[in-house]
């Protein structure tokens, strides 16, 4: 039984971790190993879990294959927990996703970024509107890729079904302000993880997404509740944990120039560091060049010592 809407607002005031996508050698997907990822983050203390997101690598998956995915989590998880799915694209690929996931019984759709060359602001709340007219299950639209306006914002939040949004935009001020004119009941969530968390935190998120929390869950549950006891200097040094990992995520590896081209591919081998299940990543990203693999490594050996030192 699908969250009610207080719940899933209640579930997004907090860490949410993405269910990477494991895929074998032949790039299939491992549905018993995202099943043990789930049940593994999820007895660790984590209650909301993004499924067929960008980090599940949303855009290399079919329409059918996000519904399987979605669904594995779906059923490997409690009945309390909270299964945001990614949504996109076309206004009708996008309610017949919807329309599957509801079978499926998520709680709440998490809409991608704008894919399409050209976007008008305006369009783009009407696209929100026919989402959200679609379905009685609540919204979550992701703010990513673009730099809109704080009235664009405002009125996104407006939206009757959006519960929360997921802002990645890195740019605290407008954050601030969008938060302060928008509707008081929307849940806004960070989503350029732990290193935001603190700045973002002041001007008004309730939660944030997981980045090096993907693997290593209590790093995420402990900055979370040194945010909610304003304990600022226990949740920038928990914060500092996770920047070297971050700021290699957000590198271009090896024979290539666009950043944040190795981002998943290091939270897989993080997530096979941890004991967990990472597996082959899907064209276009690339797997990690053996020099990005032995510089993971040497990171979460640190990380691994600061969680010791700094949560343990």
């Amino acid at each position: 039984m699908p969250l009610a809407d207080d719940r899933v607002r209640s579930r997004l005031r907090g860490v949410a971790v993405g269910l990477l996508t494991p895929f074998d050698d032949d790039l299939e997907i491992q549905h018993d190993k995202l099943e043990a990822n789930a049940k593994s983050l999820s007895g660790d203390g984590i209650s909301s879990f993004l499924a067929a997101a960008n980090i599940s690598e949303y855009h290399s998956l079919s329409q059918q294959e996000r519904v399987d995915v979605t669904e594995t989590a779906v059923d490997a998880l409690p009945d309390s927990a909270c299964v945001l799915a990614g949504v996109g694209g076309s206004t009708k690929a996008a309610t017949d996703l919807m329309e599957a996931y509801d079978r499926v019984g998520v709680d709440a759709m998490m809409v991608m970024p704008p894919d399409h060359t050209y976007v008008h602001e305006r369009g783009l709340i009407r696209y929100y509107e026919k989402l959200d007219a679609a379905t009685d299950t609540p919204l979550v639209p992701y703010v990513r890729g673009f730099d809109p306006s704080v009235s664009f914002l405002r009125d996104l939040s407006r939206i009757e079904g959006v519960v929360g949004v997921k802002y990645a935009i890195e740019d605290p001020v407008k954050l601030g302000s969008a938060v302060a004119v928008a509707d008081d009941d929307v849940v806004w969530v960070d989503g350029l993880a732990e290193p935001y968390a603190v700045s973002f935190w002041n001007e008004g998120i309730e939660g944030f997404s997981a980045g090096v929390s993907n693997f290593r869950p209590e790093i995420g549950l402990a900055l979370f509740e040194a945010l909610t006891e304003e304990n600022w200097e226990r949740a920038r040094e928990i914060r500092d944990l996770t920047l070297p990992f971050q700021a290699l995520r957000g590198g271009t590896g090896t024979d290539n120039d666009l950043p944040g081209a190795i981002s998943v591919p290091v939270v897989k081998k993080g997530l096979e560091l941890a004991g967990l299940h990472g597996g082959e990543v899907r064209e276009p990203i690339r797997s990690l060049s053996a020099d990005d693999e032995r510089r993971a490594e040497e990171l979460y050996e640190e990380l691994d010592d600061g969680i010791a030192r700094v949560i343990d």
